[in-house]
């Protein structure tokens, strides 16, 4: 797989970018590089290796969900500015 002048100026224009020949000279040569190095990775033996997501094992470190009672209304509404019908009352934001 290469990478040609035509495809970097395709990638150019979708992004909105004004490349001089020279540039775009210059991006096909670097893509086409990067891609002939990553290639190399073809090379190595991975049968015995097992897919990752992550180098390093992954554990959740928050604690298990429980369920408990919630605070009573009253306790709530003594912390609110102002309240309704047992509700918080808030300013209103739509016309």
């Amino acid at each position: 797989m290469s990478i040609t002048l035509k495809d970097v100026d395709h990638v150019a224009n979708l992004a909105r970018l004004e490349l001089s020949d020279t540039e775009k000279t210059q991006f096909t040569d670097q893509l086409n590089a990067i891609l002939k190095y990553a290639e190399k990775l073809n090379e190595l033996d991975t049968d015995n290796v097992e897919p990752t997501s992550h180098v390093f094992e992954l554990v959740n470190v928050m604690r298990e969900d429980v369920q408990k009672e919630s605070l009573p209304i009253e306790k709530v509404l003594l912390n609110a500015p102002d309240e309704e019908d047992e509700q918080i009352k808030v300013p209103a934001v739509l016309e």
